[in-house]
């Protein structure tokens, strides 16, 4: 039997309605919570982490709005989001920058030699979730990837579609 694993990208609450948030950030949040309580699988939870010289960095420099600092609210998980994750088993890692490199090594950890399937879900489309799908794939090229496009959300509506087009281009289904 197949392992399934639930990736939630950075459903901080910068990303959602607080220094970075959309419109379309806040509507998906009721369909990733229901994606996370009715997952049944292994469930990672990616938190875009960043710390007081945040504006110091390249990342910084290229987008000078500080969001998900450490230990501030931003940083924190959507509230609805965060009450769902807890109520399930779930493994935490923090980024600092769009992808994580450690994300696959953890899966490969849990996964303890038994195959699985990836779904991502989160934000932003167009940065984390791509980025993270893309190092997945490089990873696991024979996994079946998918990214669920109704719970995700991208900068804008426009970069949200060119990310699942350069998704679905690498092979990754889109749903």
């Amino acid at each position: 039997m197949m392992k399934k694993y639930l990736v939630v990208v950075d459903m901080q609450k910068d990303f959602v309605d607080g220094s970075l948030g959309t419109k379309e950030a806040m509507a998906i949040v009721p369909k990733v919570v229901d994606k996370i309580r009715s997952f049944d699988g292994d469930i990672f939870v990616t938190y875009d982490t960043h710390f007081e010289d945040y504006l110091d960095s390249t990342e910084g420099k290229k987008l000078p709005v500080p969001h998900c600092i450490y230990g501030t609210p931003g940083w924190e998980l959507d509230v609805a989001v965060g009450r769902a994750v807890e109520e399930m088993p779930h493994f935490k890692l923090q980024k600092y920058t769009f992808g994580s490199t450690a994300l696959p090594h953890l899966m490969m950890e849990v996964a303890d030699g038994e195959a699985f399937s990836i779904e991502l879900i989160g934000l932003c489309t167009d940065i984390c979730v791509v980025s993270n799908a893309l190092i997945l794939k490089a990873h696991f090229p024979d996994a079946l990837i998918s990214v669920d496009s109704s719970c995700c959300a991208g900068v804008t509506p426009a970069l949200h579609e060119a990310a699942l087009a350069t998704m679905k281009s690498c092979q990754i289904d889109i749903l």
